[in-house]
């Protein structure tokens, strides 16, 4: 495989227990830079991380796409480094396997991909590491956009790898529950080149923000389904 800078974002909020699980599987022969988020912690979640060699940068506001917008600001105009080629995200919950980021990398760099989404619903998913809402919302998500913007995706996996020029050209906005398919809709609307890849999932280390409540479910699937028919 070709080389290319690569770096990675992953927004935390709360995950001392998980993080250093995420960041000891990272690849470190694959990666540059690994940027946790620290998205309002109240717990050693930035110690732990910084423990482990991440560049931990402070989101106090809440949300995920805060937390992801904060860490790509950093990259943009915060760290002395040039800039990456690629940018991989991930969770902290220890949901996803960072050792199969080579799998998202791959189509970038030999075949020219923009972006690669790292698809659960192609991949092995332990039993329970999705909660029946979500499978649902996400089956819901993707053929709405099948329907109305003529992308084939059946997954909005969190663990996705795309062109650092690509992730600036589509000017990412959202700043909580629609971050991951913002980001999938405006690929499509820009025309962007983009695969799926099969990836493993299991059950999160603590209880979701999300999907492990009722309101952040509604909360969710209301902004997920906004988001798609809002960039119409």
């Amino acid at each position: 495989m070709p080389a290319a800078i690569i770096d990675v974002i992953i927004p935390a909020y709360n995950e001392e227990k998980s993080i250093s699980k995420v960041l000891q599987d990272i690849p470190k022969d694959l990666v540059r830079d690994i940027i946790v988020c620290n998205n309002a912690s109240t717990d050693q979640t930035a110690q732990v991380a910084t423990a482990n060699g991440a560049i931990v940068v402070d989101q106090p506001l809440k949300g995920y796409g805060n937390a992801c917008l904060k860490g790509l600001d950093y990259l943009r105009h915060h760290s002395p480094k040039p800039h990456a080629d690629i940018i991989v995200f991930l969770d902290g919950d220890y949901s996803d396997h960072p050792q199969e980021m080579h799998l998202l990398i791959q189509p970038i760099v030999e075949e020219d991909v923009d972006l690669v989404i790292g698809s659960r619903a192609l991949g092995e998913m332990e039993n329970g590491a999705m909660m029946p809402q979500k499978v649902f919302g996400n089956w819901l998500a993707t053929t709405l956009i099948r329907f109305f913007y003529k992308y084939e995706f059946t997954d909005l996996g969190p663990f996705r790898a795309i062109k650092f020029d690509q992730l600036i050209k589509i000017e990412m906005q959202d700043k909580d529950f629609g971050w991951t398919v913002e980001m999938q809709v405006k690929a499509a609307k820009y025309k962007l080149k983009c695969r799926e890849i099969a990836v493993s999932y299991r059950k999160r280390i603590g209880v979701s923000k999300v999907s492990g409540t009722i309101k952040g479910t509604i909360l969710a699937g209301h902004k997920i389904l906004w988001t798609i028919f809002k960039l119409l």
